[in-house]
């Protein structure tokens, strides 16, 4: 009776917002590609499937679609192979740094980490998988290991000296094939001495499986492979040869690839492209723009080589027209700037069609306009950065003109400036970039109305100690307006007064050792700092290059967390980008590995708090949830109170940014009794109210 008098008090309240679905605070998600398929293994009514180096299983009897990733079930990411093996009814998945699962049709995993583990001098490449019983052969580049796939467990190591292609088991004897030979051995003989394995002159029988994306199915009796979308399908074969389909199209919902080596948010929606250039290097990764609004995903059309002409590739940067979001303009790092609307190709602008704006590193040459940079002002005008060019900085107006935007000393520096990047717009109006490049590293603020610009590359620190900045990646503002850098040897500051003042000294933030000492350490020194996010709390994301990543307070002295793949469900620590969710808290890690994210403590303050605004979630709180209860739409630094409908306080504290978390509990840390709680806010003003209910049913 109590609980339904609650429910019935909240539905009757004007102050009542209906629960709305969120994600658990601190949870991990994965945003994986299921595009590419490499391979196909039948295991019943199961059929399981590598594609883009990720796992998904089609079920055969219910036409369900189940995916599997660090996330949910498995050990690891960047499935580089899969064997279905009938005996031990597993499927071995191996991963592209040696590690191993096994994976079953109930969904259990079970994790094999010795080879993983295992440091060796010989190339750990295994160029093959055999199964017999139920064992799994890996052919390496030293011999064969021999794993049990019913214990779990490696079985025996054969150290045979050679780099074994592949193997296979016939007439009571066991085969390995390389490049030098066949060598060969009795299964009843001492397979761990190596001298047990000799040379024959037998003829080698073909390599098992090289056919993995057209199998038969034994079990439901037709045959597995891609269709011409890239999707699997199955069919049968009539009697005079021809194929009948029997289910099409089956892939699971996701991004196309899993390159994510630009990120920005952009009215709650996710813009990314998939990169790119790294220390001047080509990636030479597909053209893609992929847009994730919600849980789903928009492709942009990216089948542009025939209608250009040009390489597209590695697609740097991108930015939103400010006057129609449906008009998208992206960098190349290979081939000029390309304008898109609804996600469809409008226009390639490169050298011949600006009137010379953009220029051709070699002459002519349409597939050297190298683009790493690229964004929109207020008013709808694109700045654009033309890397190795005399005319580095150039604008498309609004009105549809390409003008060079001078600045002589800049573009003295031509010649070094292989890699401009990281352009924003900051609170004063002005236009920040960096070179990531060794022979020009710099830092460059112009002022878009006179074209005065400073150039910062004297990398000196308030100590007077120069730090060697070889390469600065990119460049943010905070919510105090100083401007940070990330760059290979850590974190730099321009606080706001130094750069209202000129003064070109950096701040190397010290965070004290608190050790008894007067002692501090440089914030993040020595790490390769790869992204910068700054969140709704004021908190710095960093992102680094082989370091995972970094969540530093407002204050910059409290490391709050390190996220590595060791400690988290992180898919890779080289981290290409950073994107924010103002408005959920979910922060998005592009990896090298793909796409996964965060669900932080910290969301974009309002201006102002209402209870039109504010909300809680979940509510009510059922009496199966444990998890923290969050209270978002809260202005900065905001007071929060949790008060009784009698006004007795249950819990307090200060919004991180819009949000605010609550246990649950009590000021004496016990559970709060089932009832109504009023959210009660305080602005720093004075002003004051309730904003919120939270039902708790116990």
């Amino acid at each position: 009776m109590k609980k339904i008098l609650i429910y019935t008090l909240l539905l009757l309240s004007p102050f009542f917002t209906l629960p709305t679905a969120a994600e658990s605070l601190g949870q991990w998600k994965a945003y994986m590609a299921y595009h590419d398929i490499t391979a196909i293994e039948p295991a019943g009514k199961y059929i399981y499937v590598l594609a883009s180096d990720n796992l998904f299983s089609y079920n055969y009897n219910d036409s369900s679609i189940d995916t599997y990733d660090k996330m949910n079930s498995l050990s690891d990411c960047g499935i580089v192979n899969i064997m279905w093996n009938d005996t031990a009814k597993r499927l071995i998945i191996l991963y592209d740094n040696y590690n191993i699962d096994l994976l079953d049709n109930t969904g259990e995993v079970e994790n094999i980490p010795d080879y993983y583990n295992k440091s060796m001098t010989h190339d750990k490449t295994v160029n093959d998988i055999y199964m017999y019983n139920e064992y799994a052969y890996l052919s390496t580049a030293f011999g064969i290991i021999k794993i049990n796939m019913k214990a779990a467990e490696v079985s025996d190591t054969y150290q045979i000296g050679v780099n074994v292609n592949y193997c296979y088991i016939k007439d009571g004897s066991i085969y390995a094939v390389s490049t030098d030979g066949v060598y060969s051995a009795s299964l009843k003989a001492n397979l761990l001495d190596p001298n047990t394995w000799q040379k024959t002159d037998v003829t080698p029988e073909a390599r098992q499986k090289q056919q993995r994306t057209n199998v038969y199915d034994d079990t439901n009796h037709c045959y597995w492979t891609v269709d011409d979308e890239g999707l699997l399908m199955a069919y049968i074969k009539d009697t005079d040869g021809t194929k009948t389909n029997l289910r099409t199209g089956i892939n699971p919902d996701g991004p196309k690839y899993n390159h994510f080596f630009f990120m920005k948010f952009v009215d709650g929606t996710l813009y990314t492209t998939g990169g790119g250039e790294s220390n001047q290097t080509f990636l030479k990764r597909t053209g893609t723009i992929q847009v994730l609004n919600g849980s789903d995903w928009t492709i942009y059309e990216d089948n542009l080589n025939e209608k250009t002409g040009y390489y597209y590739q590695d697609i740097s940067c991108l930015d939103i027209d400010p006057r129609d979001k449906s008009h998208v303009f992206a960098g190349s790092s290979r081939s000029g700037v390309y304008e898109f609307r609804d996600g469809k190709y409008v226009k390639n602008w490169t050298y011949d069609n600006t009137n010379g704006a953009l220029t051709c590193v070699l002459p002519n040459n349409h597939n050297y306009v190298i683009i790493n940079g690229l964004t929109f002002d207020s008013e709808g005008n694109l700045w654009v950065l033309d890397s190795w060019s005399e005319k580095p900085v150039v604008q498309y107006s609004k009105e549809g003109n390409w003008n060079e935007k001078h600045n002589s000393a800049i573009s003295a520096m031509h010649d070094g400036l292989a890699s401009l990047r990281s352009p924003f717009f900051d609170s004063r109006g002005l236009l920040w970039f960096t070179n990531d490049s060794w022979s020009e590293t710099a830092l460059f603020c112009m002022d878009p109305n006179t074209l005065q610009a400073n150039i910062y590359n004297n990398f000196t620190n308030q100590d007077g100690t120069v730090v060697g900045a070889h390469s600065v990646r990119c460049t943010v503002e905070d919510r105090s307006n100083n401007i940070w850098i990330g760059t290979i040897e850590g974190p730099l500051m321009l606080t706001a007064e130094d750069i209202a003042n000129g003064n070109k000294t950096f701040t190397q933030v010290k965070v004290p050792r608190n050790d008894g000492t007067n002692y501090a350490d440089y914030l993040l020194a020595g790490i390769d700092i790869s992204c910068i996010a700054i969140d709704g709390g004021g908190r710095k994301w960093f992102g680094t290059y082989d370091n995972g990543v970094y969540l530093i307070s407002e204050d910059n002295n409290t490391q709050l967390q390190h996220f590595t793949t060791n400690n988290s469900q992180l898919l890779s620590n080289t981290i290409e980008a950073i994107a924010i969710n103002g408005t959920t808290g979910e922060v998005f890690i592009g990896t090298e590995k793909g796409l996964c994210s965060y669900m932080s403590d910290a969301t974009t303050p309002n201006d102002s708090m209402s209870k039109d605004n504010v909300w809680a979630y979940p509510n009510p709180v059922t009496p199966d949830y444990t998890g923290l209860i969050t209270v978002t739409g809260l202005s900065y630094d905001a007071d929060v109170k949790i008060v009784t409908v009698n006004g007795t306080l249950v819990a307090q504290g200060r919004s991180n940014g819009g949000s605010f978390t609550w246990d649950g509990n009590d000021l004496n840390g016990k559970r709060v009794a089932s009832g109504v709680y009023m959210v009660e806010t305080a602005k720093s003003n004075g002003s004051s109210g309730t904003v919120c209910k939270i039902a708790v049913v116990n």
